[in-house]
């Protein structure tokens, strides 16, 4: 799986007034990758297409530099208080991501420049809870470290929050690339998750993402850096031999890590869940899929905004809970189960 190299880039005109907008297009340039001038990342307008689809696979690979003119963070429950955003949008091809819904016509990909003023706002609200530990999530709109070899915003900010006194980062990604980020002067203040799965979930509904072997070599990277390490199993999902599918997993992930020093292990446990938006735009998007989005078969809870979702049913969830938790006690008993949700 080689790094995210976009095949067209916009850029926002007050972008260039940063030192990383203007860095970013230097690059480009010298690549020889087409960059074109955008009034705005959230009206992006021209991505290449002749239909819905190819415009969205274009939009996939299109990365949009800007400058973040909303400073009042998002909340991110139940992992963090609030999500520090670095970047929006994915270049994976994960057909059950809630992105499908919650970027919906822009899928593209946007990296923000005006770190300083992210920073500023952090400290803010790090400044308004203390003495309480402020926890910050990259990752709620985006797999920020599958573009950080780019931009080096998620370095920066790993950085930042290493020197604070009670502020803490977390981010999660399906991505390898981890390599530029090992040396970061992190101060165990940054928790380094990965996303991982049984094989059939990562062969079936996760194109576009490394390996399943190459995260766990870079989760042995990450452990040997320093970095608490977790891992969040998501979604957890109920195929044919999906107990046996994630006991392998867990297997596999003891073997990888055996011999490694590993800081506050962690897992997060998220059930597989779809809303009725979702999926008419996972059926457009992917129309092939395999993804089990059966109403009938699962209960339906209300969530945030009154937008419910469909989750599966109490028994079925509690069994999985049940058996995901078995095998985190029985493969690492020394690790925290942060929540099942």
């Amino acid at each position: 799986m080689k790094p995210f190299m976009p095949q067209l880039v916009y850029i926002e005109p007050q972008a260039l007034e940063y030192p990383l907008g203007r860095e970013l297009k230097e690059k480009f340039e010298g690549m020889g990758i087409e960059i074109r001038e955008t009034t705005s990342h959230n009206q992006v307008r021209g991505i290449p297409g002749n239909n819905e689809l190819q415009q969205y696979r274009n939009a996939k690979s299109t990365l949009v530099v800007g400058v973040r003119r909303t400073l009042k963070f998002d909340t991110s429950k139940p992992s963090a208080e609030y999500a520090i955003p670095l970047a929006t949008g994915c270049m994976g091809h994960c057909h059950y991501c809630y992105l499908q819904t919650t970027l919906g016509s822009k899928p593209y990909i946007r990296t923000y420049v005006n770190l300083d003023e992210i920073f500023e706002q952090a400290q803010k609200y790090m400044d308004e809870r203390a003495p309480e530990i402020t926890r910050f999530e990259a990752a709620c709109t985006s797999d920020i470290v599958g573009i950080d070899h780019l931009t080096h915003s998620l370095k920066k900010a790993i950085e930042f929050i290493g020197k604070t006194e009670f502020g803490q980062l977390r981010f999660v990604t399906k991505y390898h690339h981890v390599d530029h980020l090992l040396d970061a002067e992190h101060n165990g203040k940054t928790r380094f998750r990965f996303s991982v799965n049984s094989r059939y979930v990562i062969k079936n509904f996760e194109p576009g993402t490394s390996s399943f072997d190459e995260r766990l070599e870079a989760a042995r990277k990450v452990a040997n850096a320093g970095y608490p390490l977790g891992f969040i199993v998501a979604p957890i999902y109920r195929h044919e031999g999906w107990e046996e599918g994630y006991q392998e997993l867990f297997e596999r992930l003891r073997a990888a890590l055996d011999g490694v020093f590993i800081n506050k292990l962690s897992f997060e446990m998220i059930q597989h869940r779809f809303t009725k938006p979702a999926k008419n735009v996972i059926l457009k998007r992917y129309p092939k899929t395999k993804l089990e989005m059966d109403e009938e078969k699962r209960k339906y809870k209300w969530g945030r905004y009154g937008i419910g979702k469909y989750v599966y049913p109490t028994e079925e969830a509690a069994e999985l809970e049940r058996t995901i938790r078995g095998y985190i006690s029985e493969y690492f008993p020394e690790a925290e189960v942060q929540y099942f949700t």
